[in-house]
């Protein structure tokens, strides 16, 4: 919840502000590069796997000081002058840094925690956790700040974190987890050379490289058509509170429905016919969105419909994706190498959505939205050619120490993780 409150201000609320004080729609788009610590994150993610105290907690160790840093930097936002824009920016970013950094203890955590059977629902917590925390803070502040102004939004958000925070600190850490800790000190070591490591390890996995396209590509059309949307809205005549409703709370509701409906698909089917699914069904609304272009005027219930149609698919598209990515992983170094995939997928889906802006200044909103349905259909032909190349030969026996390659690629289809290390 804590890491979607600032994803949720930066993808819902900043675009609102930015074009309500009349940035460009490429100004608008390129305010996504704010987003690069989760794309960076995996050159110190290997040091969020090392270090830590046993003590107080090996993920707490840092889950409560980058919590603490960010209702710090919500404060400072909270104070800055209402035309203060660059500083706005930095403070965003400073909080992105927060959240990613955060984000490589949390995915630890779960992949420490997480039994045989647990990855679909895990990743319905995960997912829908992230989520709620992006309505917050992309919906239901941005509302509020419309009522009682901007800096409401981040003396709440600063609020909600510092609860939060007084929970973690209660939380114990699973024994667990001190199992999957002494493997991944074992095979990260102390130095930096263990992100090269686990690069290799992804790259001579079988179909790595169809691994990889797949986890780039998936979001590559709703990044695109998501970054341009509220601007659409904004220049229709839609005002901060309608777009706050509409997209940042109901729209977020129906994403984290359609979390829930992708977890329990992962979990009672293959991950793969999963994922096959939710993509196709991600298309439709997609479509539906460039139809709104031809719409001088586009009605309060036709926007409501699409945006909630769309928000449903790809958040079921996004929870089946997760869990994929996590079968894949080596527990021995759980956090880094999720980290990595993760890091593909934030930097495959940030092209598009960076210049979305430009082709909608260019070209208009019909490239932007019809570019966005284009590249959707084309994932799910990525999907068909990719499938023979990730589909394991044989079942393979399980290992009683840790996953191996076989394994991992057995886990695509039964919607389950590798085994863990007996403890």
């Amino acid at each position: 919840f804590v890491q979607g409150l600032p994803f949720g201000l930066q993808a819902r609320a900043l675009p609102v502000i930015l074009r309500e004080r009349g940035l460009s729609l490429t100004g608008v788009g390129l305010a996504g590069a704010l987003a690069a610590p989760w794309i960076l994150k995996p050159l110190w993610a290997p040091l969020v796997d090392r270090y830590g105290s046993a003590a107080f907690g090996w993920r707490k160790s840092w889950i409560v000081p980058m919590q603490l840093c960010l209702a710090l930097s919500c404060a400072l936002a909270a104070r800055l002058p209402a035309g203060a824009l660059e500083p706005l920016l930095l403070t965003v970013l400073a909080m992105n840094l927060f959240a990613a950094t955060m984000d490589i203890a949390v995915d630890g955590l779960a992949i420490d925690m997480l039994g045989e059977r647990d990855l679909g629902k895990g990743n319905i917590a995960q997912v829908v956790g992230y989520k709620l925390g992006m309505l917050t803070g992309g919906g239901l502040l941005l509302w509020l700040s419309g009522r009682l102004g901007q800096s409401s939004l981040f003396w709440a958000m600063g609020a909600l974190v510092l609860a939060i925070m007084l929970g973690t600190l209660f939380f114990r850490e699973p024994d667990r987890s001190a199992a999957s800790r002494t493997d991944a000190r074992a095979s990260v070591g102390e130095s930096f050379r263990a992100l090269w490591q686990v690069a290799r390890q992804v790259a001579r996995g079988r179909g790595a490289l169809w691994l990889l396209a797949i986890v780039a590509s998936y979001k590559l059309g709703e990044s695109m058509s998501d970054a341009m949307l509220k601007p659409f809205l904004v220049d229709r005549g839609f005002g901060r509170e309608q777009i706050g409703l509409w997209v940042g709370t109901w729209g977020m509701g129906a994403s984290i429905l359609g979390s829930v409906v992708g977890g329990v698909a992962a979990s009672r089917t293959s991950i793969y016919r999963a994922l096959g699914w939710t993509a196709a069904l991600r298309c439709a609304p997609l479509l539906a969105q460039w139809w709104l272009v031809t719409e001088a005027r586009p009605s309060a219930a036709a926007v409501v419909a699409i945006t909630a149609g769309e928000h449903f698919c790809g958040g079921a598209l996004t929870t089946a994706m997760f869990a994929f990515m996590m079968s894949r992983v080596d527990r021995r170094i759980g956090a880094t190498h999720f980290t990595l995939l993760a890091a593909v997928e934030v930097l495959g889906k940030s092209p598009p959505s960076l210049l979305s802006g430009v082709i909608g200044d260019r070209l208009g909103y019909g490239w932007v939205f019809g570019g966005a349905a284009t590249l959707s259909l084309g994932f799910l032909a990525l999907l068909a050619l990719a499938r023979a190349a990730l589909a394991p030969s044989a079942r393979p026996a399980r290992s009683p120490t840790m996953s191996s390659p076989s394994t991992h690629q057995s886990a695509i289809h039964k919607g389950t993780p590798p085994s863990q290390p007996k403890e």
